[in-house]
């Protein structure tokens, strides 16, 4: 058994990870703030604390939470995980924050000793669970040699590409692009609809032609049979990873017109009454402006993410 790994934060995609660790053989102690999140764990092998200090003799913890100031909640605020003089050597980070908030956190880490790495990931529960995640990090070269295996578990594919916070202009890009595509993919589906193309015959189409991706063919069931209660991504997590596209975009001088108008678009829908629902329920909005009413063609299709 490896030297035991500490794990904060069990929504969607937290859970699906652990597991891919526990399944390798490695130790994963893991604190949530919903204990009921994180209960069903132990039965994968992993040990569930009561405290997140628990997890400060770990040398090395991975969090995985929704905001920056979640992470810094989770770190420094009253009984975080290094406010002791006990403290894990390593803290990974596979969040999506902003570039400016991570470079808070590695300061505030640094300064206590405590060495820090991004590690945020692409995709969703579903393709952490089949084992298709690729983890993209920035930091220390040594660092991120030293934790490889971790990411080799938990992904198909993963990558270190440079020093600092350059995986969060990563992640923030990627993001960018998950918005642009998603509404592009709603947009021309409606067209082909409307012109008399099934819908999952289109969306075949797409995924065997050299558009296609992971990404078209894990949407294709969604996009078919219309079932957004299946949620991998909401429209507010969407626009959040948007806007700071925006912000990085403005600071960097870099037009993104695309971006713009699908930032827009998503925000539309969360007025709308979008909540907790997939956000590729953008399909019945782009739908909708057509004047085009959908309805679910019952069609038994695989997402590609079979399992590994």
């Amino acid at each position: 058994m490896a030297q035991k790994i500490g794990w904060i934060g069990l929504g969607r995609m937290g859970e699906a990870m652990v597991k891919r660790l526990t399944k390798a053989g490695y130790g994963v102690d893991v604190w949530n703030r919903t204990r009921s999140k994180a209960d069903p764990l132990a039965e994968y092998g992993a040990t569930v604390v009561d405290n997140i200090l628990d997890l400060a003799a770990c040398e090395t913890v991975i969090t995985m939470v929704s905001t920056t100031k979640d992470l810094k909640q989770v770190l420094f605020g009253p009984g975080g995980l290094v406010t002791t003089a006990t403290k894990p050597k390593v803290v990974v980070d596979s969040s999506s924050i902003s570039q400016e908030g991570s470079a808070e956190v590695r300061k505030e880490l640094e300064a206590l000793g405590v060495a820090y790495l991004c590690a945020p990931v692409s995709g969703n529960a579903k393709v952490a669970k089949a084992g298709k995640l690729l983890m993209v990090s920035s930091g220390p070269r040594a660092l991120y040699d030293k934790v490889e295996p971790y990411f080799q578990a938990m992904s198909r594919k993963c990558m270190w590409i440079g020093e600092g916070e350059l995986a969060r202009v990563w992640k923030i890009a990627h993001n960018t692009m998950f918005g642009v595509v998603i509404q592009n993919l709603c947009e021309i589906t409606v067209l082909a609809e409307k012109a008399g193309i099934p819908r999952h015959l289109f969306l075949e189409s797409i995924n065997d032609s050299v558009l296609g991706s992971m990404y078209t063919r894990y949407k294709t069931p969604v996009l078919t049979n219309l079932n957004f209660e299946a949620v991998t991504f909401t429209p507010e997590l969407l626009l959040k990873d948007m806007d700071l596209g925006m912000a990085a975009a403005k600071a960097n001088g870099v037009s993104m017109p695309s971006a713009a108008a699908t930032r827009e678009s998503v925000a539309r829908m969360i007025g709308r009454g979008y909540g907790d629902i997939d956000f590729s329920a953008l399909i019945i909005e782009v739908a909708k402006d057509a004047g085009l009413e959908l309805k679910s063609e019952n069609k038994t299709i695989s997402d590609g993410l079979e399992a590994n």
